[in-house]
């Protein structure tokens, strides 16, 4: 078969554009899930979307491909390419634009027998036309409708169709902020195409763009939300490298500001409690019935936000709550340290002891979450305890451990 840049199954490109981009450095040879061939195919669709990004480096293991994108210099997420290149029949685009061409304004209301017959005398123009029949465009004018591009009236016993009215378009400053800062801005992306060229007012310094690929998954948990649904998850165990199936009710997605990646937070019946899945992960989202229960739910991980220093809402030292407290000590020309303490304290709290000494504490329900932003003050930390007497101790063995490397002596610690 001959390549097409055209994708059908988006799941597949998701799958290799994560590869190159958040893994990468891999060679031909490297990449095992699929045949040399598939893999062929899809670099060079991945090219052709994005050659300006691509880059090629020659290891001992042969060549890698991968994608190298600055974000200081790209204003707009070049990953939205891959949704708009999605593969069609003949048959879709040629009704498409016949369809739009006699239903060419909202004054122009027809019949499906009126839109048939026109339908067949523009066809009758070319040597070898193309038919439709009418269930066929009654299902394409029905899409329509539901996309809200087109609008059906009842008249009697007939349904009359006429094209939406054109909405104004939101303000381009406000369009070039959402769909680089919001989940699922690829909309704003293809709303953005429609403006054209405009004077552009936003750079980002952290620009997370790797969450366009699960924009269609946020689509159907959005939507699974709002109509209070459950829904049937379709997730990979990379560690297994095995996929999983789990009923879940969808409460909210929580984006972290540190590195971008997306968590949906739901009840998961099978463990009668709240629990994450990283977008990342989940493969397909199907809708299940509906649930009386989602406002309770909702209220009921809203009051456990206070306590969550990430997405975790259950720690393993089988405690309902666990706590963590450190002391710092800092000289006098470094009290941005307390400042910092207060501005990444999240749901701890912060006491200044003196001028040079302050103390962070927090009640939260996994306490190794908090561990890697305590590493960040290590050298300054002159007392530090944990409620899992297990935590604590492999936080001191780690401490001990890099004395060790870099070689310490107790008289030379901090």
């Amino acid at each position: 078969m001959a390549y097409s840049e055209l994708i059908k199954n988006f799941n597949r490109i998701r799958d290799y554009m994560r590869e190159f981009y958040i893994y990468g450095f891999k060679s031909r040879d490297g990449f095992t899930k699929k045949s040399a061939r598939s893999y062929d195919d899809e670099r060079r669709r991945a090219e052709s979307w994005l050659g300006d990004y691509m880059r090629f480096r020659q290891t001992p293991e042969g060549k890698t491909v991968f994608l190298s994108i600055d974000s200081r210099v790209s204003r707009h997420n070049p990953l939205y390419t891959a949704w708009k290149t999605k593969s069609f029949t003949d048959g879709d685009i040629t009704l498409h634009f016949l369809l739009f061409d006699i239903l060419c304004t909202p004054d122009v209301a027809l019949s499906l027998n009126e839109i048939t017959e026109r339908l067949d005398e523009a066809l009758r123009l070319f040597q070898s036309p193309r038919l439709f029949d009418e269930s066929t465009v009654r299902k394409k004018l029905k899409e329509y409708v539901s996309e809200g591009i087109v609008t059906a009236e009842k008249r009697g016993k007939g349904v009359y169709y006429r094209r939406a009215a054109s909405s104004a378009f939101c303000d381009a400053d406000l369009l070039d902020f959402f769909s680089e800062v919001a989940p699922c801005g690829v909309i704003g992306s293809f709303l953005l195409d429609k403006l054209g060229a405009h004077d552009e007012v936003f750079a980002f310094k952290h620009h997370y763009i790797t969450g366009a690929l699960d924009s269609e998954i946020l689509c159907a948990l959005f939507a699974a939300m709002r109509e209070k649904r459950y829904v049937t998850l379709e997730t990979l165990n990379r560690r297994r490298d095995r996929t999983l199936e789990d009923r879940v009710l969808p409460l909210r997605v929580m984006i972290s500001v540190q590195n971008g990646r997306q968590y949906l937070m739901a009840y998961t019946p099978r463990f009668r409690r709240i629990a994450s899945f990283r977008t990342d992960s989940i493969l397909s989202v199907k809708p299940d019935g509906e649930s009386r229960d989602f406002d309770f739910f909702r209220e009921k991980l809203d009051g456990m936000l206070p306590h969550m220093w990430g997405v975790s809402t259950q720690g393993t030292s089988g405690q309902r709550m666990e706590h963590v407290e450190f002391t710092v000590h800092y000289a006098d020309d470094e009290t941005y340290i307390h400042r910092r303490l207060e501005r990444e304290k999240r749901c701890g709290t912060v006491k200044r002891l003196d001028d040079n000494t302050s103390r962070f504490s927090a009640d939260v329900f996994d306490a190794s979450e908090v561990v890697p932003w305590i590493r960040t003050f290590i050298c300054r930390i002159t007392d530090i305890s944990f409620s899992d007497p297990k935590l604590e101790a492999q936080f001191k063995s780690d401490v001990e451990e890099m004395y060790r490397l870099y070689g310490l002596e107790g008289g030379e610690r901090e």
